[in-house]
C-alpha cells in the first residue's frame, strides 16, 4: 500500500476509534457486529419473502445466503491470507494506541469480511427489489454500513479494509442478483404494483 494511503488509513482509523468515542457507541457498536443481534431481521426477511413470493421465496433466501457464503469464503479464505495485513489491534505500531473494545482475534484485516458478507446480502436484496421498494436502498446501506463502521470503532479493522470489503460485497450482491434474474427473468414485472412492459409501451 502506498505510504500516503497507509497514513490516511491510520489517521481515519484513529479518528473513528478515538475521536468518536462515547459511552453510547461503546455499548452499541460491539452489539451491532455480533451475529445473533440480527437473527430477528433474518427471520423477518424470510417471513416477508414467504408471505409475498411463495415458492420463489426459497430461491431468494438460498441465493441471499449463498451471496454471503461466497463473499465470506473468497474474502476470508483467499484474499486475507494473500494480502496478509494485520488488524490494527495486532499491528506492532498501531496497537499501542488502539482502543480495543472486543477480542482482537488472530485473523487478518484486509478486507473486512463483516463488510463483504453484509453488503453482499444487502445489495442482493437491493438489486432485486429497488424498482419496487425504493426505501430498501437506504435501509440496506444503513444495516450493512452500521456493522462495517462498528468494525473500525471497536478496533479490529481499518477504514480501507471496510471500504474495499464494501465494494466487493456490492459486486457479489450484484452477481447473485444477476443469477436470480437469469433463473427468474420475469420476477420483477410480476411483483404487485410493478408496471409490465406491455403496459409501459401501450
Amino acid at each position: 500500500m502506498p505510504d500516503f494511503l497507509l497514513q490516511t488509513d491510520r489517521h481515519l482509523f484513529h479518528f473513528v476509534n478515538h475521536d468518536l468515542a462515547n459511552p453510547f457507541f461503546d455499548w452499541i457498536m460491539p452489539w451491532l457486529r455480533h451475529p445473533p443481534t440480527w437473527i430477528p431481521l433474518y427471520i423477518f426477511i424470510i417471513g416477508v419473502c414467504a408471505w409475498k413470493f411463495k415458492k420463489t421465496a426459497v430461491l431468494i433466501i438460498v441465493l441471499m445466503a449463498l451471496s454471503a457464503g461466497f463473499a465470506d469464503k473468497t474474502s476470508a479464505g483467499f484474499v486475507k491470507p494473500l494480502v496478509h495485513r494485520l488488524r490494527p489491534c495486532n499491528d506492532p505500531i498501531v496497537s499501542k494506541t488502539t482502543i480495543t473494545r472486543v477480542d482482537c482475534g488472530t485473523g487478518y484485516s484486509f478486507p473486512s469480511t463483516h463488510a463483504t458478507d453484509h453488503f453482499a446480502m444487502a445489495f442482493f436484496l437491493i438489486f432485486l427489489f429497488y424498482k419496487r421498494w425504493r426505501w430498501i436502498l437506504l435501509w440496506g446501506i444503513l444495516w450493512a454500513g452500521s456493522i462495517s463502521f462498528a468494525q473500525v470503532y471497536v478496533g479490529v479493522h481499518y477504514p480501507f479494509d471496510v471500504f474495499c470489503g464494501t465494494l466487493y460485497g456490492i459486486f457479489v450482491g450484484w452477481m447473485f442478483a444477476w443469477l436470480f434474474r437469469k433463473i427468474q427473468p420475469y420476477f420483477i414485472s410480476a411483483l404487485p404494483g410493478s408496471i409490465s412492459i406491455a403496459n409501459r409501451n401501450s
